[in-house]
């Protein structure tokens, strides 16, 4: 009798399992150059001053949603106003917290890395220590279970997270190539065992950026790291897979050929036409196939004026998303990227976002 209970209660963990998996709520596709969330495009029937919506992917740079700090010499640097103390469970449970306003607003994306980003919006050095990786590419556990609550969160709000893997300044972190690799093994093999099925996978922030250390993230070998992560599939189901540059620049061929989806920065870019251009340069790139656009990070705003790049990139029919850091003796209310995270809506410049995406939506 205590036998078979036993056999019971391991069969009911077992498909208790699977059947977690089989509930997600939110799967994403990419047809052609749209989204597609749930078998229906995105913003679906919309139409905003005469420009097509449906099928983009509204996103905001949210990469410090994981945040931490391992250094003890700069932990002291993220310290919040009112306790005095930095908590990295505090700073993923106030992300959660503001998840759902922000999809209210049409902000169906946001991008959450593993080795973050920033917390000073830009650096010349990072001797913080800021990484899901071990060494060995092995997987954090507190880490991990951090970003399970927000992917968790966003499968239940139909949101699409575009998950980074590494971040210029922190890939150091890892001993070598053979542990990059392990790095994108595990962390891919983390999504597929949690049956998520609305995340898209940035390889690396910015692969062209001087700072890596290791050549498998640079633009000469990134492709091959694309390769890996989407051969990757379980029960038929693999992610779409790209990486990013820096500001202004075009993808490099073999990034395109092996790419789902192709990221753009807009970072640098202060005329609203080079984004156009940017749209345009990278549809003639070899190897395009009909694909999707993404900005996914810009630090440019003006979202009040009659041009901007918000809605240059919508003009030629890419996504875009807002890249918002604290700059020099802004309060703490400003900056998605600067940790401490204030991560409501309601800096001028988060409004200024949020009330155009909003119009532009039609959410």
């Amino acid at each position: 009798m205590v036998l078979s209970k036993i056999l019971i209660i391991l069969l009911s963990l077992i498909f208790s399992n699977d059947f977690d998996q089989e509930e997600r709520k939110t799967t994403v596709e990419i047809k052609g150059d749209q989204f597609y969330i749930n078998g229906k495009p995105t913003y679906q029937n919309r139409v905003w001053n005469g420009q097509k919506i449906e099928g983009l992917l509204m996103n905001s740079r949210m990469v410090q949603g994981i945040f931490d700090d391992l250094n003890p010499e700069t932990v002291f640097n993220w310290e919040y106003p009112d306790s005095g103390k930095w908590d990295p469970e505090r700073n993923t449970d106030e992300f959660i917290a503001n998840m759902e306003e922000w999809r209210n607003h049409g902000l169906l994306s946001f991008t959450i890395n593993l080795q973050g980003g920033s917390p000073f919006g830009y650096s010349q050095s990072q001797p913080w220590y800021n990484s899901a990786f071990t060494e060995k590419g092995e997987l954090r556990k507190d880490y991990m279970g951090r970003l399970k609550r927000i992917l968790d969160k966003a499968d239940e709000l139909g949101m699409v997270p575009i998950v980074g893997y590494f971040y210029f300044g922190q890939d150091q972190r890892l001993a070598d190539e053979k542990a990059v690799i392990a790095a994108v093994q595990n962390a891919t093999d983390w999504l597929q065992d949690g049956g998520y099925r609305n995340v898209l996978i940035e390889i690396n922030n910015e692969c062209d950026v001087n700072a890596y250390d290791h050549d498998i993230l640079k633009p000469e070998r990134v492709h091959e790291l694309i390769a890996l992560a989407k051969n990757i599939e379980k029960n038929g189901h693999r992610f779409y897979v790209s990486t990013s540059y820096g500001g202004g620049v075009i993808p490099k061929t073999n990034v395109v050929k092996v790419s789902d989806f192709i990221l753009l920065h807009g970072n640098g870019v202060s005329n609203p036409d080079r984004i156009v251009e940017m749209v345009k340069q990278t549809k003639e790139v070899e190897g395009y196939q009909k694909m999707p656009i993404i900005f996914n990070e810009d630090d440019h705003f003006d979202f009040d004026k009659d041009r901007n790049n918000f809605k240059a990139a919508v003009s030629a029919y890419a996504s875009w998303g807002l890249f918002d850091y604290r700059m020099k003796d802004e309060g703490f209310e400003q900056g998605y990227q600067s940790v401490p995270v204030d991560w409501g809506t309601n800096s001028e410049r988060k409004k200024g976002f949020f009330k155009l995406m909003k119009e532009i939506t039609g959410y």
